[in-house]
């Protein structure tokens, strides 16, 4: 299993967009119109093999704007996990109690699971048919567009793991391990699960909301850069992270 992309919500895409492009050297690789079926607008953007996406609700009926209003605020609002098979992962998920709320099962398979089933993280298990390696960081990602290799980061390499808050860690993280069916272990800041490629971190809560994404570790290049960059923007930075749209971005050397 591996954390393949992240998603952020904001009430503006563009100013969220901006900061993420000038403090670690992004670029927008594809902005998907088939997101105006949940009402959102958003912008997709590589980092290595790995992406962030930000979304903005543009119609009143849409969930991540409900979302936005429960979290007081920009905040992370997504994980998506790639697999070898999504629709068994579909299977077995379901069978173990958690709800389906959209789906598809074209070249490009997913499942996106109630966020009350996972701690308040709306979750996708999603694979691409017809590909040679998942697991190859080039490989297919139909979220992402065609051509979204050439958007590449020249200093912004990997993604490497998030960070979830609630006021249950050890029990959500078993919960986790059971939904995802990953080993739980005992991390630094608390327990984690390890995946084939990326983390996700279960911490006490950092707000007053106590649920969601709060954390994404990235690895960069020239980190001090980056730091340097946000400071300018007049960011919040503190030892080697920065706040953007409501997540602390922690920065490793690559």
């Amino acid at each position: 299993m591996w954390l393949r992309q992240i998603a952020l919500v904001a009430h503006e895409l563009e100013p969220v967009v901006d900061r993420l492009e000038k403090v670690f050297g992004l670029r927008v690789a594809y902005r998907d119109p088939e997101v105006g079926i949940f009402g959102l607008v958003n912008a997709v953007i590589p980092v290595g093999g790995e992406f962030l996406e930000v979304v903005q609700p543009v119609k009143e009926d849409a969930s991540a704007l409900r979302y936005l209003h429960r979290r007081g605020g920009d905040a992370g609002y997504m994980l998506i996990f790639e697999v070898g098979d999504a629709k068994a992962h579909r299977e077995r998920v379901l069978g173990l109690g958690a709800r389906q709320i959209a789906a598809m099962d074209k070249r490009y398979v997913f499942t996106h699971f109630h966020p009350a089933d996972f701690g308040g993280v709306l979750t996708s298990i999603d694979s691409v048919r017809d590909v040679d390696d998942w697991l190859d960081p080039d490989s297919d990602w139909p979220p992402a567009g065609s051509d979204w290799r050439h958007a590449k980061s020249s200093n912004a390499t990997s993604i490497l793991g998030a960070t979830v808050q609630t006021k249950a860690p050890a029990a959500l993280a078993a919960r986790w391990g059971e939904l995802l069916d990953v080993r739980v272990e005992e991390g630094k800041f608390g327990p984690e699960l390890q995946l084939t490629r990326g983390f996700v971190r279960f911490v006490e809560p950092v707000d007053e909301d106590g649920t969601g994404v709060v954390g994404v570790d990235i690895a960069l290049a020239d980190p001090k850069t980056a730091l340097a960059e946000a400071k300018k923007l007049g960011l919040p930075v503190s030892r080697e992270a920065v706040d953007i749209c409501g997540v602390r971005f922690i920065l490793h050397a690559a």
